[in-house]
C-alpha cells in the first residue's frame, strides 16, 4: 500500500473506532504519539492521557457509541518518504443522532498531523486537537467542550 493511502487509513480508522465507542482502540493510534490540547499552554497528553480526556467528557449512549459519525475530508498530504515521516492537514465534521431526535451537525474543526513511518509501518507522532472551529449542540455528545 503506497504511503498516502496508508495515513489516509489512518484518520478514518480513527473515525471508525471513534463513532463506534471503541475509545481504548482508537487511543492505541496515538500509542506513540503526543496531542496537543492547547497550543498556548502547552497542554499536551499521551496516549492514556487522551482516554481519560474521552473518558472525562465523551457521552456515551445505551449501545455503547456516542451516536456520532465522524466525517474526515480535505487531507492535504506532505509526505518525505526518504525520512519516513509526513503531515497532514485534514477537516472534519461530527454528526450526531440521539434516539428519535434529528441528525445534526454538532462540531467541525481541523485536524493537524504528523506521522512517522517504524518498521515500514505508517502511525501517528503528533496530533493537534485545538482547533475546534465550529460548535454545535454538544448537550448529548460532549459533558463539556474542550477550550485552551
Amino acid at each position: 500500500m503506497d504511503s498516502a493511502t496508508a495515513i489516509t487509513n489512518l484518520l478514518h480508522r480513527y473515525a471508525e473506532l471513534f463513532d463506534a465507542g471503541n475509545h481504548e482502540a482508537c487511543a492505541d493510534l496515538f500509542a506513540n504519539a503526543r496531542i496537543v490540547l492547547d497550543p498556548n499552554a502547552p497542554l499536551v497528553v499521551d496516549r492514556d492521557g487522551l482516554l481519560d480526556v474521552w473518558r472525562s467528557i465523551v457521552i456515551l449512549h445505551e449501545d455503547g457509541t456516542p451516536r456520532t459519525q465522524h466525517v474526515v475530508t480535505n487531507p492535504i498530504l506532505d509526505i518525505d518518504e526518504v525520512s519516513g515521516t509526513a503531515t497532514c492537514r485534514s477537516a472534519y465534521t461530527v454528526l450526531q443522532q440521539v434516539d428519535d431526535g434529528p441528525l445534526q451537525t454538532v462540531a467541525a474543526g481541523r485536524y493537524h498531523d504528523r506521522f512517522e513511518r517504524v518498521d515500514g509501518e505508517w502511525r501517528f507522532s503528533e496530533r493537534d486537537y485545538s482547533r475546534l472551529d465550529l460548535v454545535g449542540d454538544v448537550g448529548q455528545h460532549l459533558r463539556s467542550i474542550p477550550r485552551p
